[in-house]
């Protein structure tokens, strides 16, 4: 007889091959037939909002591998705040406007651009970063990310760059947006303003110079000490190329500074803490401090210039420090921030003779024309001819770059548009609301705090033409700034129905109201502002736009999520735009990751090769195991990637994927109606079983609330590897295959197997949709059980399938099956036994465990998957038995001597007894007999 053909063996169409790549994208299709996402929205409509603002990435080019960890995180978070329990809408959008894509758009154009109005250079733009919003919408959706993708934000709808405008014209209503000439970080290159959050910094070297500054006055006035003698103050500089806009020289009212006698140089001036520091620096051995100088004494006082036929003002200022230099500090107010402050002071201009593309101005004829790094080596040796250098050195330090051309920018006062951070209070009503934020992880506070409360007003003008203008208009006859609520009204009016190209189309009187008038001359012509907005701008009132603006979004979010580099971009233009129009912060909890680095921890990079691109790992391993990555990282750190992690995940995802197959294939003749067996009518392990699974349930969900997705992960695979395949399913397969397929002892198990994998394809589900899916589908049906896990809601602890006591015997049972499993290794290392089966185990215990075991007699056979097992006490243990690492526990393991079953492959002594049936067992034999008399009946 083939014995084989009377065991419940697994049956299941779910593949044993995920073939991911393949099947991936035939179940996207299946969502968008079945039109999921509308399906959820409706399922939930009633549910409780929770609204991650999804922060815009740029439209331009494809998608690299942290756009897909910030996008699969995204979709992490709104899938299971969904099957939380709440209505987790998802609007995507896109970054459109600024500098990248004019970029590109130029270099392709090339010399066709000069023929062509700015209208149609904006088209072009239009078009690219319309290409681009089609291609990673693609992508996004490969990597599985679910949301309203017929429906996305643009920055550059008509709808959204009307909002722009208006939130622009707010700021100017209240008088917080303000023209003024003060220097800004500018890209020569790129011929644009730039905020500091399109600055990156890199080390670039620069020449360190020592200058003197002739006292112009007379010393005596100073000190009795200096007269008659050649006294200069001593300035140190790493940009020489700002010298010919020196106005000043700046000293700390606080330090003591002292004049020095040199042989060859005069009596030279600078911070006495510095003295030691500075003189050999300028290789001079021989000198004698000959006055103690107060530097109230040199305020206002004025030395010569270097080099130009012009004076310096000496003046006091709190940001002299002593931790480089000479303690004098050389001022440019119009190459400075601290500079031009301490400029407006002492009534200074800010005076920047360098032109757009970083060229020195004909205002300086020796270096007109010069571009300013050039011009440092002509500088320099000016200063040696005229016998003012002391010393010059080159040192390398951070320097500020452009974030798109990565070169390095400048400090330039030129004509911008600010928003003022405290003429109406911004700075302090931004610090006051970032208190009223859960910032995650909780040093995300610190860093925007710091960054808001040092920053200087916001420059949101640019020089470009792909952007929203600042839509104010200038009285043609005066100059004077002319903004009204009638006309920011009329201009948001035009670019809704129109664009902001209709700015570039019309006049001035387009957008105004018939009979206006200047109110300080009179006059009735107007000009329109040139400029266009920071495209940080652009984003940053994403809240007004979208939130404010759909009816199925909420103001404020839920969350924002994004990298950690937008405490000084996204995050921090949405707190001010907000805070500064409706004094409350845009975002309730502000989530940040790390970036993606290589397997050695190095920065992704072209040059290196060591850029992962997603779509090659979706090609050859499928999205789920990017997914996968996204969640088995700690993300809040950087998060490594590399072939080997990802073959490391692939063999944790196929582990999780057939055990769960391993299930679905004993669940083939279980109907959860009617084949359930009841909690009281369980065995003891089978409850206990459920005991864990609610564990995991409670675990799980709670790192789901606090975003701990590698906690869900480690929770979900150690318990699909160690609590499922390692211990419950191994065990039971004796069970599932040898009962009668209607004994309770089968659906008992079956029902164990039925709870725990209807949990874990829902826990699964936000982290692997696909595999949930289709896991989902091949489960049995039971009533209720949505089309879909993923209309489905998280399981929920279930108190009556808890047990403490219980589980705290089981954990002590599996304590000593795992002292028995190593001992049965050691006695197949040594060909004692082959299969585990072939064991006789004799296990001797002390009072407390004995009893234990001995409570369970009936089920050690099975529990250990050996043919027999006796128990002795622990005194009767001769030489024979191992000492466990259990003190109480020693197990002995002995070759079984009663013949295999045909049927279990258990020894067994009843083999043979049955005339009819000689090569199976007692138990085989009444299992049969069991399974004919219930097909008869």
């Amino acid at each position: 007889m083939d014995y084989k053909k009377t065991l419940n063996l697994p049956k299941t169409g779910f593949p044993m091959k995920a073939n991911l790549a393949n099947r991936e994208p035939e179940q996207l299709k299946k969502w968008e037939a079945l039109n999921l996402y509308d399906m959820i929205r409706k399922d939930s409509a009633t549910r409780r909002p929770f609204i991650l603002h999804d922060g815009p990435p740029y439209a331009n080019g494809n998608i690299h591998i942290g756009t897909a960890l910030n996008k699969i995180l995204k979709d992490i978070v709104v899938r299971s705040m969904q099957m939380t329990g709440y209505n987790a809408e998802y609007v995507p959008g896109w970054d459109c406007h600024g500098l990248p894509i004019e970029h590109n758009v130029d270099k392709a154009l090339g010399p066709k651009k000069k023929n062509m109005s700015a209208v149609e250079i904006r088209q072009e733009c239009r078009n690219y970063a319309e290409k681009y919003i089609d291609i990673q919408r693609n992508e996004f959706k490969r990597l599985g990310v679910m949301g309203q993708w017929d429906d996305p934000y643009l920055t550059m709808s008509y709808a959204y760059e009307a909002e722009i405008a208006r939130q622009c014209g707010e700021f100017a209503l209240q008088g917080s947006l303000f023209r003024s000439k003060k220097p800004i970080y500018w890209c020569s290159s790129c011929k644009t303003a730039l905020a500091e959050a399109e600055i990156e910094y890199a080390n670039e070297a620069s020449p360190s110079i020592y200058v003197r500054f002739p006292l112009a006055d007379d010393p005596a006035q100073v000190d009795p000490a200096l007269a008659g003698k050649d006294v200069s103050l001593v300035i140190w500089t790493t940009t020489p190329w700002t010298l010919p806009a020196n106005l000043a020289v700046a000293l700390h009212p606080d330090f003591a500074y002292c004049a020095v006698e040199t042989p060859d140089n005069g009596v030279l001036i600078l911070a006495r803490d510095l003295l030691e520091t500075c003189m050999p620096i300028f290789g001079i051995t021989d000198y004698q401090t000959i006055a103690k100088i107060n530097p109230a004494d040199l305020e206002k006082r004025k030395c010569r210039h270097p080099f130009l036929d012009q004076t310096s003002l000496i003046v006091l200022a709190g940001h002299v420090t002593l931790e480089a230099g000479t303690g004098c500090v050389h001022t440019a107010p119009g190459h400075g921030r601290e500079d031009y402050e301490v400029g407006l002071s002492y009534g200074l201009d800010a005076y920047s003779p360098v032109d757009d593309s970083g060229r020195i101005t004909e205002e300086i004829p020796e270096f007109s024309g010069q571009f300013v790094f050039e011009a440092d080596s002509g500088i320099i040796e000016r200063l040696r001819a005229d016998g003012m250098l002391l010393a010059r050195q080159n040192m390398t330090h951070s320097y500020p770059h452009c974030w798109r051309c990565k070169k390095p920018v400048i400090f330039r006062a030129t004509p911008q548009w600010f928003i003022s951070m405290d003429r109406t209070g911004l700075r302090q009503k931004a610090l006051e609301a970032i208190d009223t934020v859960k910032w995650i992880p909780a040093w995300g506070r610190e860093r925007i705090y710091s960054m808001i409360a040092n920053r200087p007003d916001w420059c949101v003008s640019r020089q470009r033409s792909w952007g929203v203008p600042i839509a104010v208009f200038y009285c043609v006859q005066c100059g004077e700034l002319m903004i009204r609520r009638e006309v920011v009204d009329r201009v948001y009016a035009a670019f809704l129905e129109n664009g902001a190209d209709i700015w570039f189309q019309k006049d001035a009187d387009y957008f105004l109201p018939q009979n206006t008038s200047c109110e300080k001359c009179g006059h009735t012509a107007f000009d329109k502002e040139t400029n266009i907005l920071d495209v940080w701008f652009d984003s940053g009132v994403s809240h007004a736009a979208v939130l404010d603006a759909r009816d199925n979004l909420t103001w404020p979010a839920d969350l924002y999520l994004e990298g950690s580099d937008q405490h000084r971009g996204w995050f921090h233009s949405s707190l001010l735009t907000a805070v500064g129009l409706k004094d409350k912060a845009p975002y309730r909890s502000v989530l940040t990751h790390g970036f993606v680095v290589d397997g050695e921890g190095r920065k992704m990079s072209k040059s290196v090769g060591n850029v992962i691109a997603p779509k090659k790992v979706i090609d050859k391993y499928g999205a789920e195991i990017l997914r996968l990555w996204v969640a088995a990282s700690d993300y809040k750190d950087d998060i490594r990637i590399s072939d080997n992690i990802l073959k490391q995940l692939s063999d944790a995802y196929r582990r999780i994927r057939n055990t769960c197959r391993f299930m679905l294939g004993n669940l083939y003749d279980f109907d959860p109606e009617k084949d359930r067996v009841g909690y009281g009518q369980m065995p003891d392990m089978d409850r206990y079983m459920l005991h864990r699974l609610q564990n995991l349930v409670g675990k799980c969900t709670a790192a789901y609330e606090r975003y701990d997705y590698h906690v869900v992960y480690h929770s979900l695979y150690n318990y699909c590897t160690i609590d499922l395949s390692s211990v419950y399913l191994d065990i039971l397969k004796d069970r599932l295959y040898t009962s009668p397929d209607q004994s309770r002892a089968r659906r008992s198990a079956q029902t164990v197997m039925f709870h725990t994998l209807s949990a874990l394809v829902r826990i699964m589900a936000p982290v692997l949709p696909f595999t949930a899916e289709e896991i989902w589908s091949y489960a049995p049906d039971w009533h209720g059980k949505q089309s879909s896990v993923h209309l489905a809601v998280f399981p929920e602890i279930r108190p009556d399938f808890t047990d403490a006591d219980l589980a705290a015997r089981w954990e002590k049972l599996l304590d000593i099956r795992g002292e028995a499993t190593r001992v049965m290794e050691a006695a197949r290392a040594k060909k004692i036994i082959g299969h585990s089966l072939d064991a006789h185990l004799t296990i001797a215990a002390a009072s407390t465990l004995y009893e234990l075991l001995a409570s369970y007699k009936q089920d050690l056979r099975g529990f250990f998957i050996v043919s027999a097992v006796d128990l002795v006490s622990l005194e009767e243990a001769d030489v024979d038995f191992e000492q466990t690492a259990m003190e109480r526990i020693k197990i002995r393991v002995q070759p079984s001597d009663a013949e295999k079953c045909q049927r279990c492959w258990v020894h067994d002594p009843s083999v043979g007894h049955d005339e009819d049936q000689p090569g199976i067992c007692r138990r085989c034999a009444a299992s049969l007999a069991q399974s004919a008399a219930q097909e008869t009946s």
